[in-house]
């Protein structure tokens, strides 16, 4: 069974506790704790960065290989042309012959989650599946995830939701197990903080589940993702990389995921903070940028999902924002189609960031 560790703070307690940790402490604790160096990373992307172009995966390799990336994820399955065993053997053959390392994910196998789908059968059948695709192209993980934030408000909310994926994940442990995958589900859209993704790893076993570490989605659960990341570490096998800018409004504050370097987070402390604790997993970019979320903590109804948020780190989220600003969500030029500017928009994103990664992180082992 799941428990919620904490009663659900209330908004003084949380106010009280976000006046006490003030900007100048937080970042004092921060740097106390960061290493003056970092060793090289390996860097590379997730498909789903430059997704309005509807490449197919052999297209997104011949691309990977022009921005000089060590590792390219391919998330979803859609992505393949068929999942034929002689299909996917090529294109892990061709991903190898380029000197990229190519990891394997899919969806969500949560089969009573908020916006599951059947469409590659229940979710035993999607999870075997997934792992016979990661297998093939030899991919050493597989990530997946466990549903969306809207899961909060379902029956049971995320603790149900978590005895439904760990009933999953054991039942195709030895699948996993003897194809050499390892499953490593995301903290995806909003579904769980830190702690919770801690607990489900945990209690589906640790020697063949681990994490796909968001930066991105820690900040739509309310988190600083360098205190995500410090509580995910020792699960970590795989990422999904972006910035957020957070700002305070009337209501709350706003989210918007942008750009590497062009939001709130310290990037140079988030990358040698990567660096140290997670040295063996690749830094993979997911650059979803563009428009922004508004999160109206500031109003008694917003807090019953998220009654295990603790005032303490929900300080560290808050200290964000108090440093952001607002920016403008993305817009095609006047008279462009939106649909027809989104690829090159989502190309000049990733390929912005990959340049701010290396320049300005240090990061990558073939540039």
């Amino acid at each position: 069974m799941y428990t919620i560790p904490t009663a659900m703070p209330t908004r003084r307690s949380l106010l009280q506790t976000a006046a006490v940790l003030t900007p100048a402490l937080l970042s004092s604790a921060v740097s106390a704790q960061t290493p003056a160096a970092a060793p090289r990373l390996a860097l590379g992307f997730d498909n789903f960065s430059i997704r309005a172009h509807g490449w197919k995966a052999g297209a997104i390799l011949d691309y990977a290989a022009t921005q000089k990336v060590d590792c390219l994820l391919l998330s979803d399955l859609d992505v393949y042309d068929s999942h034929e065993p002689g299909y996917l053997k090529d294109l892990g053959r061709k991903s190898r012959d380029l000197g990229i390392t190519l990891y394997a994910g899919t969806g969500g196998i949560c089969p009573s989650a908020h916006r599951f789908s059947n469409k590659w059968g229940n979710a035993d059948e999607h999870l075997a599946l997934a792992i016979r695709v990661a297998q093939a192209v030899g991919s050493p993980v597989l990530r997946c995830y466990q549903g969306f934030g809207e899961d909060r408000k379902s029956p049971g909310g995320i603790p149900a939701r978590q005895q439904d994926t760990v009933k999953v994940c054991q039942a195709a442990k030895s699948r996993a197990v003897d194809a050499g995958v390892k499953i490593a589900i995301e903290n995806h859209a909003g579904d769980m903080q830190a702690w919770e993704l801690q607990e489900l790893v945990e209690a589906c076993g640790k020697d063949f589940v681990g994490v796909t570490i968001d930066s991105g989605n820690a900040t739509w659960t309310l988190e600083d993702p360098l205190l995500n990341l410090e509580i995910l570490a020792p699960y970590v096998l795989c990422s999904g990389m972006r910035d957020s800018m957070i700002w305070e409004d009337a209501d709350g504050v706003q989210v918007q995921w942008t750009a590497m370097g062009e939001g709130s987070m310290d990037l140079k402390v988030y990358a040698q903070r990567f660096a140290e604790l997670c040295p063996k997993a690749p830094f993979i970019l997911e650059i979803i940028s563009g428009f922004a979320r508004p999160y109206p903590w500031r109003k008694a109804d917003f807090w019953p999902p998220y009654q295990g948020v603790r005032a303490g780190e929900f300080a560290r989220f808050l200290n964000l924002a108090k440093a952001g600003k607002p920016i403008p969500s993305w817009q095609p030029a006047p008279g462009e189609d939106r649909k027809k500017a989104e690829p090159a928009y989502q190309q000049a994103e990733l390929e912005r960031s990959l340049a701010y990664c290396r320049r300005s992180l240090g990061m990558g082992r073939r540039s």
